[in-house]
């Protein structure tokens, strides 16, 4: 599945999301969570998503097309201290209008640093997610940082603070490639089936 992915466009504006046919998968996370490797890692194109040297370069809802018939979305990071506040002030209602806006998404990738807490954003995503009825996977990234052991903790951890079953929390390592036939496989799933119901 992880081939033939390719950029389409990118909206700063709800006006300018893409009226698509596939399924829609989107990813999400705090600035500096490794979305855009993680993408990379996913679709298994070296350079697909730009890596940006500092936290939050992403400033648009960015739209790759995967094997021609799988929408990727790759929304803005948020909570870098040192974006404008105006751009800030940007980009949570660009994400709240995506997911209120589009009805093809089939499940949202929700990425956690696994060296960091789960805060109000990642709970503030999951309750408006949980309320439109679109399926949660909770990606704990970078957990190449730690044993094995510790990883497996703070994956309960993770799941603990947010109030989840830990089969919600999936471990992933941009740099090993850790959790990506995991994953595709929840994409797989996924995108046969129009129920969102998880």
């Amino acid at each position: 599945m992880a081939d033939k992915a390719v950029y389409l466009k990118s909206a700063f504006r709800p006006a300018d999301f893409p009226g698509l046919p596939h399924p829609e998968f989107a990813v999400m996370g705090r600035s500096n969570v490794g979305k855009s490797s993680f993408l990379n890692m996913l679709t298994g194109v070296r350079g697909l998503v730009k890596v940006g040297a500092k936290p939050g370069v992403t400033k648009s809802v960015n739209f790759f097309i995967l094997e021609g018939r799988i929408t990727l979305v790759d929304l803005p990071g948020f909570g870098y201290a040192k974006l404008p506040m105006e751009l800030k002030k940007q980009f949570l209602p660009l994400i709240k209008s995506y997911i209120s806006a589009r009805d093809r998404i089939r499940l949202v990738f929700l990425l956690i640093d696994i060296r960091r807490e789960p805060g109000d954003f990642e709970r503030e995503m999951i309750a408006l997610l949980t309320e439109r009825g679109i399926p949660i996977a909770i990606v704990a990234t970078k957990c190449d940082k730690f044993s094995r052991g510790k990883r497996l903790t703070r994956r309960r951890e993770i799941a603990s603070a947010l109030d989840i079953g830990v089969d919600s929390v999936f471990l992933s390592s941009a740099e090993t490639g850790e959790g990506k036939k995991e994953l595709l496989g929840l994409i797989k799933e996924y995108a046969i089936t129009k129920d969102k119901d998880v």
